[in-house]
């Protein structure tokens, strides 16, 4: 356990608990979060994962450009429905990416774990995608993710950063319960 492990924990978990919020602070928050989080995984030879946080920064800089365009009038993000046709391709686009990031970090570096950090981190890609088009969909990935997350951080070593992905995960849960009360919230008034 590093001081920068520690850092990078406590800022992601500040992140995902604005994010679940639907506060527009999640943004600079996991980006920070993401800048700790690239060194970290260059020291431990996670290279997916480092290469990750750097398609993240520019999600993050993506999804706060969005999502400054659709809130509500408390400043709340507006949720939007994601079509099954839209889950399905990107669900393959992550399957399509997770086999080829693992064939190359399996054959060209020395990545730990290859295979698995490719696919965690392909669909971790699609996760946020979806966070950044606003989807409550993007919360039920992303308890799947960090709970395979969980595991593999727990294979090397990384203790705090295991526990940070385990407090995701019910965190994911909770934003997944807001998201969904916020978006049938936001149809009844659009009936009303």
């Amino acid at each position: 356990m590093s001081p920068l492990e520690i850092a990078a924990v406590i800022a992601s978990i500040l992140g995902v608990w604005l994010t679940a919020k639907r506060r527009m602070l999640c943004w600079p928050v996991n980006l920070l979060a993401c800048a700790l989080y690239f060194k970290l995984f260059l020291d431990v030879r996670l290279y997916a994962d480092m290469a990750l946080q750097a398609v993240f920064g520019a999600a993050i800089l993506y999804g706060w450009v969005a999502w400054s365009r659709r809130t509500d009038d408390s400043g709340a993000v507006v949720v939007a429905s994601l079509a099954p046709r839209h889950a399905i391709a990107a669900l393959a686009a992550g399957a399509v990416g997770a086999v080829a990031i693992g064939w190359f970090t399996s054959r060209y570096t020395n990545a730990a774990l290859p295979w698995a950090d490719a696919t965690l981190s392909s669909f971790s890609l699609v996760a946020q995608y979806w966070v950044a088009r606003r989807h409550a969909a993007n919360w039920l990935l992303w308890i799947v993710v960090d709970t395979l997350y969980v595991a593999m951080f727990v294979a090397k070593g990384l203790w705090p950063t295991a526990g940070l992905y385990l407090a995701m995960t019910i965190l994911a849960a909770i934003g997944y319960r807001r998201w969904q009360a916020a978006r049938r919230s936001e149809l009844g008034s659009e009936l009303a």
